[in-house]
């Protein structure tokens, strides 16, 4: 071979060593992974994560490890995937092709219908290059299997944002269809086990589905809905964003907060890993999303007008959870046909988390939630904008114990996000209560059937420690009184469920009275020293 630069074969480590001199945390266990399906009947693999999640992180990493003109011993030999008995068999012995599909849309977007004939044309010339003696064919697939029959060395592909032509040209129609017909005459033809022994392809959305059949079918998905052997590889665990708080001098509650709420399988902690890098990084907590991005395609989302839809992201604004059926979503962005569809697209996206057992959807953590306020807050929903203004006024109304105005304000809360089948259920007023103080997040923590003295407090919020406000001390009532629910407080002395605390509390009696449908409210300020 020449010392040509190459751009898609065989390029190198130099992608993975950068990685390694930064802020770095060990994801080589997935290498063992790969390397159980090489030369197997599984050897196609798609994995699908957010962005923020690592995704080019892994494509650089198994290009470097596997790549045979490098020798990448020094950046893997301190690593996870040195202890595994496949490690030095498959160290730096194949030819490895590496496609950005990103990069060619950014190359070739001024004539983007003729993509895949780019694609095709620039892989055949690199080819030419490295492999002169090769025969080139009629198409990229007759190739690449003349060059496996010169030098009987069979290929690894690694694909980087293999759906950005689904993402970036939804529309586009005729250049999907062109592209699928690329991947099926590479990974689902009668050659496809001759000329590869291990595919590797990530994005964000899974194989586009027509009907009940994946686009290229061959091919096994790994996704945040089923993410399989790959969930430990996919974010951060607590364990590692614990280390690397120590390392860094950071606080794991506070980054935890802020980053961590997604489910994995068994895993039930994962943080989004560029958000904690980032943070530590800029030493400091937040939101490190790129913001009009995020902004943009979350308002567009959650503005679609399905049935309940605004509710539900309501509902989880306060901190529920929602049901989602995922089956139907045709993992495109165009074929967005019910409420189902959109929760299940976030959840690929990475604007939700998935609990598997329970089939539901929810907000993440912290970081995520300032998105989706800041695109409710700006939607043309008036819906939304009025909630965050009637929990602004509710917050402001409690604390300077108007009763009468909370009361009505929560009324109004409840007529809107609750449905004539709910509207008289306990579970209700709970998620009533919590979207009426959704604003509260911003001075206070809060924390619900809290051990107390005796008994459990419904809601407790905890002032923040950036904050000035009281104690808040919440009990519900149904068919009963406020007075009945503040002497609850009281005699079960809820308010020492929080330690460390002295100053002003507040004591909120709510009830709801199935009969009249109106909610009533008492309010006592006490002094405490806990």
């Amino acid at each position: 071979m020449s010392n040509y630069l190459h751009k898609y074969i065989n390029i190198g480590n130099e992608g993975f060593k950068n990685i390694r001199n930064d802020i770095y945390v060990d994801k080589s266990g997935l290498i063992d992974v790969v390397n159980r399906t090489l030369n197997t009947y599984s050897m196609l693999t798609c994995i699908s994560r957010p962005r923020r999640f690592g995704k080019s992180f892994a494509a650089k990493m198994l290009t470097a490890y596997y790549d045979k003109t490098c020798n990448s011993s020094k950046l893997f030999d301190d690593l996870e995937i040195a202890s595994k008995p496949s490690y030095r068999r498959h160290l730096n012995k194949y030819n490895v092709i590496y496609l950005d599909i990103t990069q060619f849309i950014s190359r070739f977007r001024s004539d983007i219908d003729n993509l895949i004939d780019y694609i095709k044309t620039e892989l055949i010339d690199e080819i030419e290059v490295i492999f002169p003696t090769v025969e080139i064919g009629k198409e990229l697939v007759d190739t690449l299997y003349n060059v496996v029959s010169l030098t009987g060395e069979k290929f690894i592909v690694i694909i980087d944002e293999w759906d950005a032509i689904f993402r970036e040209a939804e529309f586009n129609h005729k250049l999907q269809e062109a592209y699928i017909d690329l991947l099926r005459s590479l990974f689902k033809s009668s050659w496809t086990d001759n000329m590869f022994c291990g595919v590797y392809i990530t994005g964000i959305l899974p194989m586009k589905r027509y009907g009940n059949q994946s686009a290229v079918s061959s091919f096994n998905e790994y996704t945040m809905l089923m993410p399989g052997p790959f969930a430990k590889y996919i974010g951060f665990t607590n364990e590692e964003v614990s280390d690397l708080a120590n390392e860094f001098n950071m606080n794991f509650e506070t980054l935890k907060y802020w980053y961590d709420g997604y489910s994995l399988n068994e895993i039930q902690s994962i943080y989004s890993p560029n958000s904690v890098i980032q943070s530590i990084k800029y030493q400091q907590y937040g939101s490190f999303w790129t913001r009009t991005e995020t902004y943009e395609s979350l308002k567009y989302y959650i503005e679609m007008d399905f049935d309940g839809l605004k509710q539900e992201i309501i509902r989880m604004l306060a901190g529920e959870h929602v049901p989602v059926s995922t089956g139907a979503f045709q993992n495109d962005l165009t074929s967005i046909l019910s409420k189902n569809d959109v929760l299940t697209l976030l959840i690929h996206l990475g604007y939700l988390a998935y609990d598997r057992d329970a089939e539901e959807a929810y907000i993440p953590n912290e970081e995520v939630k300032k998105e989706f306020i800041l695109a409710v807050s700006n939607s043309t929903h008036p819906e939304f904008s009025e909630l965050l203004k009637r929990s602004n006024r509710i917050l402001k109304a409690t604390i300077s114990k108007d009763e009468k105005e909370v009361a009505n304000q929560i009324q109004q809360i409840h007529d809107f996000i609750s449905t004539p089948l709910s509207y008289n259920s306990e579970a209700d007023l709970r998620s009533v209560i919590r979207c009426a103080y959704l604003s509260s997040d911003t001075f206070y923590s809060r924390e619900e059937e809290l051990p107390a003295a005796r008994g459990f407090a419904d809601i407790i919020f905890r002032p923040k420690a950036t904050s000035h406000k009281p104690l808040l001390v919440v009990e519900l009532k149904w068919n009963k009184s406020p007075d009945i629910a503040i002497n609850q407080i009281k005699n079960h002395e809820y308010y020492k469920a929080i330690r460390n605390y002295s100053g002003t509390c507040l004591l909120i009696g709510i009830n709801y009275d199935v009969k009249t449908k109106m909610h009533t409210c008492k309010i006592e300020e006490i002094q405490v020293n806990l």
